[in-house]
């Protein structure tokens, strides 16, 4: 089973140089399942490992010229107090509920990335993001990643390729400067807590960086809009696998407070129809006030 995990961290590797994301989403999985650490103990670790095996995908994209410095240092130091603040907030959250919110999240990303279209090419001048834009949207990301653990790859691409502007090889790289970044200042808010078993984490992390090396070259090969939904397709398939894992554990956790008799059932629908009807009667008077206000009503 370790020879297995060892394994698998190797794609941990692939997938950052790859994909600029996607570590956490194999790491957190890969701890919990496979090593056995329970949820905060594997969010904490896999933070770092994800910092660790994202320096050397960094320093290859950077070689191939697929980092934006001024866009990475803006984003990525926004993301670091927000990754911090949100690694201190997971301390009062339940760690199954962590990891359900983190595939929630990765659904809806998936779905952007897959039916984004690619852009035309603006003039280099007009497609540089402002500072302030940059720092918000950094500073949102960090803070759920941080949150639920995750270096953010997942978020960060698309931010940066739908968002920002950048192209998908340079939002690829870019991302893995910002991971760097922002998954050392959300283990720094986990390790006020969790004890971490840096022995695991040295493992672990030196097959990542083995993996991140057969990555980066093969993202070099590859067409960046087949990249893109090759991205998407990994992000959902791993969080259906989260979201059916833990979203059985949550309905047997569940299953007594639910109603189990006729009268319960019964009541329980009556009150889904009733709050169905009275958000269409609300979107009717919305669409009858709108109309009246236009003229529609004289």
């Amino acid at each position: 089973m370790i020879v297995l995990g060892y394994l698998l961290a190797v794609l941990v590797g692939i997938s950052l140089g790859f994909f600029g994301g996607g570590g956490s989403i194999l790491t957190v999985p890969l701890l919990v399942y496979v090593f056995g650490l329970d949820a905060k103990q594997a969010i904490a670790s896999s933070l770092l490992i994800v910092a660790i095996a994202s320096v050397s995908g960094t320093v290859q994209h950077w070689r191939a010229g697929n980092v934006r410095p001024r866009e990475g240092l803006f984003f990525g130091t926004a993301g670091m107090l927000g990754a911090y603040l949100g690694g201190r907030a997971s301390a009062f959250l339940d760690g199954g509920l962590l990891l359900l919110l983190f595939a929630a999240m990765m659904l809806l990303t998936a779905g952007a990335m897959w039916r984004s279209r690619p852009a035309a090419r603006a003039p280099e001048s007009e497609s540089i993001p402002s500072p302030p834009k940059l720092v918000l949207q950094g500073f949102a990301v960090g803070l759920f990643t941080g949150l639920v653990g995750a270096g953010g790859g997942f978020l960060i691409v698309p931010a940066l390729a739908l968002w920002a502007g950048l192209p998908m090889a340079a939002a690829v790289g870019t991302s893995l400067l910002i991971i760097v970044l922002k998954s050392g200042a959300g283990f720094l808010g986990y390790a006020s807590y969790v004890a971490v078993d840096y022995g695991l984490v040295a493992g672990v992390a030196g097959a990542a960086i083995a993996g991140s090396f057969i990555g980066s070259r093969a993202a070099a090969l590859v067409e960046p809009d087949s990249l893109r939904r090759a991205f998407a397709a990994f992000v959902m398939a791993m969080a259906c696998f989260i979201l059916i894992r833990e979203g059985t554990l949550l309905a047997e956790t569940l299953s007594p407070a639910l109603p189990s008799t006729w009268p319960q059932v019964t009541f329980a629908i009556v009150l889904l129809a009733l709050g169905v009807l009275a958000g269409r009667i609300s979107k009717r008077a919305e669409v009858a006030t709108s109309a009246f206000s236009e003229g529609g009503g004289i």
